[in-house]
């Protein structure tokens, strides 16, 4: 049964976003049309040509409050319509070039709206949005949901990225392997060193999203000389196992090549032996270890190095 906390809490962002996006007011968008006839329009617009009886179905309409809008946008000349040959209860409805323009119109102004409501917010505030959207959407409507997997795409470093990367990192081998605080400091450390000192031409970062979520990370820094340093290497749970990993890896070893390096260096510990495999895979070779305690639980550190001319790499 559902309490009263959740349900005034939705009924309070109900009002709030009726307000926000002005569907009380009345003319949509500051026009002589209501919002029903405005979805009516771009549904339209869109598909240029539907039946009435496919948008009472997916509109939720009333079949006699539909009639009567089409009526009225026949008289304004928006819409031709025929006979429905599969339904002689329906008609076919087809937008005219008058009517494709007030539909062009009352989309360029709902753009102008959200970019006027979205003016002042970050670009990181901007993802978090439009990710809390695709949440509310996936959970309430189970059409939304894609048949298979997002694809997962590699991007450049923005501002947010090395704070997420820190976060999950540090809870992620805290949860896993009871690292402490002493590695989250290590990991801002070798962030804040990436960002501050950062060099185009002898660095580079990758962030790794699916469905506009981060879910893995890597970093190629400058070493010093002909070495490269592969730093942070991290995956999310829930994408481990895909080859996306490998995937990383080959991207730092492709760029520390054309930056002209000859070794790429990568310092890990021996529990991580998920990460060690695609080190192993692509080439890398143990060149040192020795045990410690620095993060708590006792663990043995390796610095694995690769020969850039031997390097393993797949088709890119």
């Amino acid at each position: 049964m559902l309490d009263d906390t959740t349900a005034d809490t939705i009924r309070a962002f109900n009002r709030f976003y009726t307000n926000k996006l002005g569907l009380l007011d009345k003319g949509y968008l500051e026009t002589p049309y209501t919002l029903t006839e405005g979805r009516i329009l771009y549904e339209m617009g869109a598909r240029q040509s539907v039946s009435a009886s496919e948008l009472n179905r997916d509109l939720g309409l009333d079949p006699a409050y539909l009639s009567r809008i089409v009526k009225k946008f026949r008289e304004a000349g928006f819409i031709d319509s025929t006979s429905d040959p599969s339904d002689k209860r329906s008609q076919i409805l087809r937008v005219t070039a008058r009517g494709q323009e007030v539909c062009d119109m009352l989309g360029q102004r709902s753009r102008q709206q959200i970019a006027g409501d979205l003016a002042g917010v970050s670009e990181g505030d901007r993802g978090k949005l439009i990710e809390a959207m695709r949440t509310i959407r996936s959970i309430l409507d189970s059409s939304s949901q894609p048949a298979g997997p997002a694809p997962v795409i590699l991007r450049p470093y923005r501002i947010g990225d090395m704070g997420w990367l820190i976060e999950s990192q540090a809870t992620a081998y805290a949860r896993e392997y009871g690292l402490n605080e002493k590695f989250e400091a290590l990991i801002a450390q070798v962030a804040g060193k990436f960002i501050a000192d950062f060099n185009p031409q002898r660095e580079r970062s990758w962030i790794a999203e699916q469905g506009g979520k981060r879910v893995g990370s890597v970093l190629v820094a400058d070493g010093g000389g002909e070495t490269a340093k592969l730093r942070l290497l991290y995956l999310d749970p829930q994408v481990r196992g895909l080859g996306l990993g490998r995937t990383l890896v080959e991207e730092c070893i492709r760029f520390a090549i054309s930056a002209g390096y000859a070794r790429l260096s990568l310092w890990t510990n021996d529990m991580l032996t998920a990460a060690i495999r695609i080190y192993e895979t692509a080439g890398f070779k143990l060149v040192s270890e020795e045990r410690h305690a620095m993060f708590g639980p006792e663990c043995v550190g390796q610095t694995w190095e690769l020969d850039l001319t031997e390097a393993k790499l797949s088709t890119p």
